[in-house]
């Protein structure tokens, strides 16, 4: 009789599930692949952690449980969907965390998400400023530098200038090297650089500039120097200036065999209506965050040489310059940075040992 009764339940559930619509049921097998997690609202949008179990963490927008595996949506990524490992997650943690940093809000809502905690906010926009991106899938990198948006073949690059006072060694740092020059003088030689075409070649009329701003790195074993018109070098006991507080131009350098020469030219004269020939001047920028400044040149810039100059007062310049050619038909830079296009994000799981 038992065995009889245990049948004729079988044959009533499979009854049911038979009367279900088909939605329905995948609806079933939905909820029971699906957990969400009692701290995160898979449905509301929110900035916090997934914290790991080597304590490393996650900045997500939201996360939920399908199977053995935590699936978020990266709030560092744009919203890209990833997954890891369900037995690397800390939920203890994770869950502790959010009860810490959730702000609470009287006039909030029954079912909307809480405050998000400033510090998040802060953290997030920081390190999103010291790598902004520049085009898609392209951001500067997390160092000091200067580099050239370039287009090449149709993708977008961005190449590192190198800096040179003609006698340093080649580096894309940011040295100052000081020359007092005469407002009243005729133009002349402040640079002398090797060779007649730059290592860079960028492929279009008007390269926009980056300048990471930073402390400024004085040459190795020496102070700034100050050099006047008469060719005599002093010694500077004041530091390097605030990039920031700079004038930036690009000047055209004149090729001659085995070197390019850059002259002076009259600073008084920058800002105002009058033109200088083979002299561009730029509009400055500084972007969201204060990590990065934006030099855009005023006109186009023909097929040729050039070095941007740093323009530091109404009468000093900074002699190590940053020199590059325009060649639309050059080859390829070799250290030009690709965009990145975005990938899922992976772990791999840890040893105990590690």
């Amino acid at each position: 009789m038992g065995k009889t009764k245990r049948v004729s339940a079988k044959f009533l559930i499979l009854f049911l599930f038979a009367a279900l619509p088909v939605g329905d049921l995948g609806l079933v097998a939905q909820s029971n692949q699906q957990k969400p997690l009692p701290s995160a609202d898979a449905t509301t949008p929110r900035r916090t952690r997934l914290i790991l179990k080597d304590g490393s963490y996650q900045l997500v927008m939201s996360y939920r449980i399908v199977g053995d595996r935590v699936r978020y949506v990266s709030a560092e990524r744009g919203g890209v969907e990833e997954e890891i490992p369900a037995s690397l997650v800390d939920f203890d943690a994770t869950q502790r965390w959010e009860k810490s940093h959730t702000l609470p809000d009287a006039t909030q809502s029954p079912g909307t998400a809480p405050a998000i905690d400033p510090e998040l906010l802060k953290e997030e926009a920081d390190r999103a400023a010291m790598t902004p991106e520049v085009a898609t899938d392209l951001r500067l990198p997390e160092m000091d530098n200067v580099l050239a948006f370039d287009t090449f073949r149709d993708q977008p690059q961005l190449v590192p200038l190198p800096q040179s006072d003609g006698e340093l060694n080649h580096n894309t740092g940011h040295n100052i090297l000081k020359a007092a020059v005469n407002p009243l003088s005729s133009p002349h030689q402040l640079v002398q650089l090797k060779g007649e075409r730059s290592m860079v070649q960028l492929h279009v009329d008007r390269p926009v500039i980056y300048i990471r701003l930073g402390e400024a790195i004085v040459p190795s074993g020496s102070a700034p120097l100050t050099v006047d018109t008469h060719g005599a070098s002093t010694a500077m006991k004041d530091k390097p200036g605030d990039p920031a507080a700079s004038r930036y131009v690009i000047v055209r350098a004149d090729v001659r065999t085995g070197s390019r020469i850059v002259a002076s030219f009259k600073l008084g004269l920058l800002g105002g209506v009058q033109q200088q020939e083979d002299v561009v001047e730029t509009s400055v920028e500084v972007l969201p965050g204060g990590h990065w400044m934006k030099l855009t040149p005023r006109q186009s810039l023909a097929f040729g040489e050039y070095a941007l100059l740093e323009v530091l007062s109404d009468r000093e310049v900074n002699l190590g310059v940053w020199d590059f050619g325009v060649h639309p038909t050059a080859p390829a830079n070799r250290d030009a940075i690709l965009p990145q296009p975005k990938r899922p994000f992976a772990l791999s799981p840890r040893r105990p040992d590690q």
